[in-house]
């Protein structure tokens, strides 16, 4: 080969647009612990609360949530290394199970799960920064919309500029909120129960029920903790983006989910060593009334801890479900131009626009409280069909290269729980369960308009290259190029199968 030969191979390897590698084990830990910790901890524990009934059955809640947290992200740890793909549950899915279940979550997950979750995030941000202006009232629907969308957009030009400042970002973000808010939430509190402030924590007090329990009000209450513990799951949509993914993702989840579970549970421990359940019950901001009772005049801190936190999450959100759009476009799922990638800055710039212009529709709508529990179904069940699919995957293909091989009690475990979860609150919220349930299924139709039917007239076709064309030219994205590396396995099993 001549030194021009040299040159031009050179060039031309210089020159491949992929995504790039720049998640390293801490801003692998990040992302997880940044998309947990977001405004579920805000919202989740008087819902919880609600629906246990007294503090000590809730406390046993949170636990056990981060519990069942813990084994779900244990099988995905095993997804994960074993189809290193980006998407998450949805590539998981897509590839044990075939296109139409895939669709459905993708469906479920990109009209509704994550752009209201994001709309629930950035409203708790909105709500956190404009209460010192608002001490007397709550702030005005529009200037907390207009916040939010202020926020939403900003974030999503810097996730378009670059990769590394959205991670710095979370970096940042996560280790300020955990610093600021979580250090002060659990920690500070104790000097409060030394002084003899534990009378709702006592046990005869703890487990004095404010109804009688029921089995389906105990599993809407872990529905409810299911929000604030939602995103355990996120580091596998951005598996392509992770240094070493093999070694990276599990060693993540290892650090992640127990040091979560620990803060959260501290923090509600917190709570109720600072206020009474009626007073956690009837409380809009559950932060701020926890200021107000134990920093006195410095109560300021906890709206800006809650912002600072939020607004990581808003970010960590924003990252990695714009990765699933961009894997469902992949596989064919949705429009081609959500599969390509920015030509320099190597981000999926028209999936972060259709999340962006997503989660800006729901916050036009409403209120998004009301959405907690039918969003936190879907979650379930999609969490459920991709477990289930890891049990189906080890009998349909045994030969399939499994650098993490967990024990096979977890996964059954957890479909266990999580059968008797979805059962129960079916049973309790038949309406708002079953709302999830058809938003999923008004994606069967589209996939088989959209996505089965293939012979479509001749105008369609050519509507769609113009559109992806013209999308091209003004967001200057072009189709990565994958790494062989990622997937070779993968594709090596298949052929001794």
């Amino acid at each position: 080969m001549g030194d021009k030969d040299k040159r031009k191979d050179k060039n031309s390897k210089s020159d491949i647009v992929t995504l790039k590698k720049e998640i390293g084990l801490l801003s692998a830990c990040a992302i997880i612990i940044g998309n947990i910790i977001g405004s579920g901890i805000f919202i989740s524990p008087k819902g919880v609360l609600e629906h246990a009934g007294s503090v000590g059955l809730s406390l046993i809640v949170w636990v056990c949530g981060g519990g069942i947290c813990a084994l779900g992200s244990l099988c995905y740890a095993e997804l994960g290394v074993t189809i290193p793909k980006s998407g998450g549950d949805y590539s998981y899915v897509t590839e044990i199970f075939g296109g139409l279940v895939g669709f459905l979550l993708l469906w479920s997950a990109v009209l509704i799960m994550y752009p209201t979750t994001l709309a629930v995030i950035a409203l708790t941000f909105s709500n956190y920064v404009l209460q010192p202006a608002f001490q007397s009232c709550i702030p005005p629907f529009i200037a907390t919309r207009l916040l939010s969308t202020i926020c939403i957009l900003f974030l999503t030009w810097v996730n378009c500029s670059s990769v590394r400042w959205a991670t710095r970002i979370q970096d940042v973000f996560t280790v300020g909120n955990m610093h600021s808010s979580y250090l002060i939430h659990p920690f500070l509190p104790f000097s409060h129960l030394t002084l003899g402030h534990y009378d709702a924590l006592l046990p005869s007090a703890a487990f004095e029920f404010r109804q009688d329990p029921s089995v389906g009000q105990i599993a809407l209450a872990f529905l409810q903790a299911s929000f604030a513990y939602s995103g355990w799951n996120f580091l596998n949509y951005v598996t392509e983006e992770v240094v070493e993914p093999r070694k990276n993702l599990p060693r993540a989840i290892y650090i992640s989910i127990p040091l979560v579970t620990l803060v959260y549970t501290l923090t509600n421990i917190a709570y109720f060593s600072s206020m009474t359940p009626a007073e956690l019950l009837a409380s809009n901001a559950v932060a701020v009334t926890f200021g107000e009772k134990l920093l006195g005049m410095f109560s300021w801190v906890m709206p800006i801890s809650v912002a600072l936190s939020t607004f990581g999450g808003i970010n960590g959100y924003l990252f990695t479900s714009s990765r699933l759009c961009f894997s469902g476009a992949r596989e064919g799922h949705l429009p081609y131009l959500l599969a390509m990638i920015h030509l320099k800055n190597c981000t999926p710039i028209p999936a972060l626009l259709v999340c962006c212009i997503a989660t800006i529709v729901i916050l036009c709508i409403g209120e998004m409280h009301n959405l907690i529990n039918y969003v936190s179904f879907i979650n379930y069940l999609s969490y459920g069909v991709t477990i289930a699919g890891l049990l189906y995957l080890r009998k349909k293909r045994p030969n399939l290269a499994r650098p993490i091989k967990v024990n096979w009690l977890v996964p059954v475990s957890y479909l266990i729980f999580w059968a008797v979860l979805l059962g129960f609150s079916l049973y309790s919220e038949p309406v708002v369960c079953g709302l999830g349930m058809v938003i999923m299924l008004t994606g069967v139709p589209v996939y088989f308009v959209g996505v089965q039917w293939k012979d479509k007239p001749k105008w369609i076709h050519m509507l769609l290259e113009r559109v992806t064309y013209t999308g091209q030219k003004v967001c200057y994205v072009v189709f990565p190029q994958e790494d062989p590396s990622e997937t070779e396995p993968l594709t090596a099993s298949k052929a001794t199968d």
